[in-house]
């Protein structure tokens, strides 16, 4: 039996793809303790593993502040989450042993802590996996329109936060690259090599395992016989950029009172009551289980958010994708790239355009033939249970 340090930041999107992970692990007798916020502590103890916490307060704080209209400031902000992050891992471990360490591609200092503990580690990578020469590539094309004492500026905070990193843990970091992708020896990617942009660029030490999808140990009010037979239009902006009322109000006019039947998820920080009458037509939720509604979705109207990017592809349904923050523009690029939907703008969105947009996918067989083919190539690739063959035979490798 294995002993796994997991190390993880709070936000949906990088977390339920490591449910399955988990669960998987555990089945297989290795003992899991997994570091995240406090709010996602019950929905990882379900899996079986022993949670601990980070303030996740302090870890958001310290995140941004490091600014947030460039993708150099971001990075500075992950730096600045290594005092929040490093002593309090440390502390809540100290004296204990670990056999190996899986740490998010992006938060918690995965790369950072596996050097300061010299533990084997896997990187667990939620979003297009990045190579350095990519990475770099974009880095300077984002830094291109930014003016130059500006670049300069957030360059030398970069700099003196890499010398306190050295000073404090005894660990060199040698680019943003480290920083922001915390490349391991092992990478895993919840997406498959079809779906990947230039895959080719990758060697075997990416494992391309296909979405990660279980279930996500959580109960919701929804009763699934209101759109089993009907064929829904599913829609939601996901869990973080969703308080749109606007952008909900505009669905109502798009498709209120048409012959489509319509679920509409809009989270937590929104209130239905807000949103006016609804039509007849329309489920509103504040939550639901979206990979059961899926399973019955003719359409799913979605930010691109990679969970439901991969979820609704996993299921066969083609995607209208209007990108909010993030990587949503680029995995909506993808979408389109392969022929599995359409990208669309929310500053200039109207309900004609939103309709039409609808229409013509559904309309059009070539839509329901590239989700047809990207379909198969997700669910034969293995999901977690594929990862965590991966993950042992990395066992193997360490003698672990």
């Amino acid at each position: 039996m294995g002993r796994v340090l997991f190390i993880n930041g709070g936000s949906e999107g990088h977390i339920n793809p490591t449910i399955g992970v988990v669960q998987e692990l555990i089945s297989r007798g290795e003992e899991v303790v997994y570091f995240t916020f406090e709010d996602f502590r019950e929905h990882i103890e379900k899996t079986g593993a022993t949670v601990r916490t980070f303030d996740g307060q302090k870890f958001l704080k310290a995140f941004i502040s490091g600014g947030r209209n460039y993708l150099l400031e971001r990075i500075n902000g992950l730096l600045l989450t290594a005092d929040i992050v490093i002593p309090s891992v440390l502390e809540q471990i100290k004296g204990e042993h670990f056999d190996y360490i899986i740490h998010d591609s992006m938060f918690g200092c995965g790369r950072l802590l596996a050097q300061i503990l010299k533990l084997p580690a896997i990187n667990s990578c939620t979003s297009f996996a990045q190579t350095k020469a990519s990475f770099d590539k974009m880095l300077d094309q984002l830094s291109k329109n930014i003016p130059t004492e500006i670049v300069k500026h957030i360059y030398d905070e970069f700099q003196s936060l890499t010398v306190m990193v050295k000073e404090k843990y005894d660990v060199e970091i040698h680019s943003p690259f480290e920083v922001f992708c915390n490349p391991a020896p092992l990478t895993i990617v919840y997406t498959t090599r079809a779906f990947q942009p230039f895959s080719e660029a990758f060697d075997q030490t990416y494992k391309f395992v296909g979405p990660s999808i279980s279930s996500r140990l959580t109960q919701e009010n929804f009763h699934l016989t209101a759109i089993k037979g009907k064929s829904p239009i599913y829609i939601s902006l996901g869990t973080v950029f969703n308080q749109a009322i606007d952008f909900y109000k505009l669905c109502f006019k798009a498709f209120g009172n048409t012959d489509h039947t319509v679920v509409m998820s809009i989270g937590k920080k929104a209130q239905i009551s807000d949103l006016g009458e609804i039509p007849k037509n329309f489920i509103v939720k504040n939550y639901v289980p979206q990979t059961e509604v899926l399973k019955y979705t003719k359409l799913f109207i979605t930010h691109g958010g990679m969970n439901s990017t991969n979820e609704g592809l996993y299921y066969g349904v083609p995607l209208i994708v209007i990108p909010q923050s993030a990587d949503q523009p680029i995995i909506a690029g993808q979408v389109a790239n392969i022929g599995a939907g359409i990208k669309l703008q929310m500053q200039t969105l109207t309900a004609n355009q939103l309709r039409e947009s609808v229409d013509h996918v559904l309309n059009h067989q070539s839509f329901h033939k590239a989700v047809a083919n990207i379909r198969e190539s997700f669910q034969k690739s293995g999901g977690y249970q594929q990862a965590v063959d991966e993950i042992f035979k990395f066992k193997s490798q360490y003698d672990i």
